[in-house]
Parts: C-alpha cells; sequence; structure tokens
C-alpha cells in the first residue's frame, strides 16, 4: 500500500514511480503538449489537514490540488466523496459516467464515491483547486486508471 501523505506530497513522474509505473521525461512538454509523454508532470497535491470523521471507519483529508498549463491529475478515483472548489484556473473535469464540467474560477464541483475522474487544465494559469474528502481511511486516497 502506498503511503498517502506520500502520494498526496508528490505528482506527476514521482507519483507515478511510487504507484510502479514508468516515469518518463517530460522534455518533449515543452515544446509539445499535445505529445506529452507524462501528462501529470509537475502536479501536486498538498494535504492541508486531515481528521477523523464522525461517522466511524472514515476521515476527512483536505488537500491543494496545483495542476500547471497543458497538464492534468490523470484518471482516478477515491473511496468516498470529493467536494471541491476552483481557486484559480481553468479545468475540464472529465467524468467516467457523465459528460464534462467546464469549471473556472469560484466553482464548485463534486465528485461521487468511486467514479473515476480527470481534471484537465485548459486555462493559461497554473490552476489550483481546494479537495476536500470524506471517505474509508482503511483505503488509498487515491487509485490511479
Amino acid at each position: 500500500m502506498i503511503n498517502r501523505r506520500f502520494l498526496l506530497r508528490t505528482g506527476g513522474a514521482a507519483a507515478a514511480g511510487a504507484l510502479g509505473t514508468a516515469a518518463l521525461s517530460s522534455t518533449a512538454a515543452a515544446t509539445e503538449p499535445h505529445c506529452d509523454p507524462d501528462p501529470t508532470a509537475g502536479v501536486t497535491r498538498t494535504l492541508l489537514q486531515e481528521h477523523p470523521s464522525p461517522a466511524k471507519g472514515w476521515e476527512a483529508v483536505q488537500t491543494l490540488v496545483q495542476i500547471p498549463r497543458h497538464k492534468e491529475s490523470g484518471r482516478h478515483s477515491h473511496p468516498g466523496i470529493e467536494v471541491g472548489y476552483i481557486v484559480h484556473g481553468d479545468v475540464l473535469m472529465e467524468l467516467d459516467d457523465r459528460p464534462p464540467l467546464r469549471l473556472r474560477t469560484g466553482d464548485p464541483f463534486f465528485i461521487p464515491n468511486g467514479v473515476i475522474h480527470n481534471a484537465r487544465n485548459v486555462g493559461t494559469v497554473t490552476t489550483m483547486m481546494l479537495s476536500t474528502y470524506v471517505v474509508d481511511e482503511t483505503k488509498p486516497l487515491v487509485t490511479t486508471y
């Protein structure tokens, strides 16, 4: 099992390496975003707080997610709900079970338990998202696909 704090505090190649995925150089990304061998390079998840939930076996986790221009979070899910807010930037939130959502600065979002999703930065600045999760404390916070 991957250490939840390590995964949250790493992004891109470091997180891919921790997950057993081959980490590739992102040199091509600087010149050709559409040919980017690692579209998640530079994505960071900073743990802000983590607390037991009033419901036994669950916890509340809050993170600040930063996604650089032309990058994405990568397809993933969580073992519980995600309630989020776009602090700065523009993303296309791609969900496996419904049409994508275009989110801009000031927009809230909700991801149901277990839904596979990807946040793609479609703006001109680094996107910052505040994400709060209520998740099963026995499972990894992020499962990638």
